[in-house]
Order: C-alpha cells, then structure tokens, then sequence
C-alpha cells in the first residue's frame, strides 16, 4: 500500500460516522487480543509438546517411579506430570501393604480412585489449556455481524446523504459505502483468524486430551501390577 493509499485510508476512517469507527475500533480491538491469544496459545503448545515427550521418554527407559515423581513435582508445568502426581499421591494416601494382603474389593477401590484422581488432574489441564478459546468462538462468530452493522450503517448515511443534497453522484454516496465496505473488510479480518486457529488449537487440545488419557491408562497399568503381585 503506497502513501497515498494510507493517507486515504486513515482519511475515511477519521471522516467515519461515529458508530462506524467504534465498530471499527471495537473490530479492530477484537482483532489484536484474538492475534495476542494466537501466539500465545502457539508456543504453549510447542512446549507443552517438547516438555509431554522428554517426560514420556523417562517411562520408556524404565527409570524408577520415585525418580519420575521427585522430576515431576519440580516441572509440574504440563498434563502428563501433573497427572503422574495426582496418581502418586493417592497410591501414596494407602496403605498399600495391607491392601495388597486383603480382599480384592479393596484392590478394585484403589484402582478407582487413582483412575479418578488422575482424571480429576487431567480434566483440570484441559481446562487450562481451553481457556481463552471462547475468545476466539466468540470473534470467530460474531464479528462479521458487527462488520455487518457498520455496512448497514454506512449504506444508510449515503441514502441519507442523498436525500439531503439531492444528488446521486459518485462524490456523494461513495463516502458511506467506503466506510461500509472498511467496517465489512475489518469484520473478517478479525473473524477469519479466530475461526481458523480456534479449529487448530480444538485439534490440539483432542490430542493432548487423547494422550493424557492413554498416559494415565498406562499409569493404571502400572498400579495394578504393584497390587497384583
């Protein structure tokens, strides 16, 4: 875009009608908190990512549970971990001596509650890793129809430009319809963004909740053949 273009831009806007600047404004608002949420969301995922498999590596060289857990608790800073504590804890809240030299109701018990404790604490990740999705739904959603108002808008000061002067020319009508063709331009702007990323990150967060589920399954597993030993 050349000088001139910018000048003309910065122009109409500045020439707007009030309530189509501040769908401009509110649009464009909209737009840098959703870019803000975007990059955000990006590297977190990145490094939850790098920081899920070097943990899941430490399971597949068999390194000994009370390694993992003392690991754990100093990088509580992702689902597998923290769903590796939740489950440890409960296995640590038992005394599972006696449990293992009684009846197997008291075996099925414990396996409950860990599979719920390591739900609890991946439900809880999840929800940490949705928030501010709703953000993007929500642009994603409704900022064509704010753009949309400002069109509508913009298309009724022309008619009402007309109807005062008179006159059908280009000079008089083509200011409102510039300033509804922006307000429409600056609405899907700011939705396109939001719809595509808020599908990618709800793809990532199905895999990240896919893996956890696996990983405490895996857990479980684990569990289950100190009890039946």
């Amino acid at each position: 875009m050349d000088k001139t273009s910018s000048a003309s831009l910065v122009n109409l806007i500045a020439h707007a009608d009030i309530v189509v600047q501040l769908v401009m404004l509110a649009l464009v608002l909209a737009s840098v908190w959703s870019w803000t949420l975007i990059f955000d969301k990006i590297i977190k995922f990145n490094i939850l990512k790098d920081r899920s498999n070097k943990f899941e590596v430490m399971f597949e060289n068999n390194v000994m549970f009370e390694e993992i857990y003392n690991h754990a608790k100093g990088s509580d800073n992702h689902p597998l971990s923290r769903i590796f504590i939740a489950g440890i804890k409960e296995w640590k809240s038992n005394n599972i001596k006696q449990i293992i030299a009684e009846n197997i109701e008291k075996k099925v018990s414990l396996k409950e509650r860990l599979m719920n404790a390591m739900q609890i604490a991946s439900n809880q990740s999840m929800q940490k890793l949705e928030s501010g999705l709703s953000f993007l739904a929500i642009v994603g959603s409704s900022a064509p129809f704010v753009g949309l108002f400002g069109t509508v808008w913009g298309i009724m000061n022309s008619f009402q430009a007309i109807a005062i002067s008179k006159n059908t020319s280009l000079s008089v009508v083509a200011p409102g319809i510039a300033e509804a063709l922006l307000a429409t331009a600056i609405g899907l702007f700011a939705a396109v963004p939001a719809v595509f990323f808020y599908n990618i990150f709800s793809t990532k967060i199905n895999y990240f909740t896919e893996r956890a589920n696996n990983f405490s399954l895996q857990i479980l597993n684990m569990f289950s053949k100190e009890l039946d030993r």
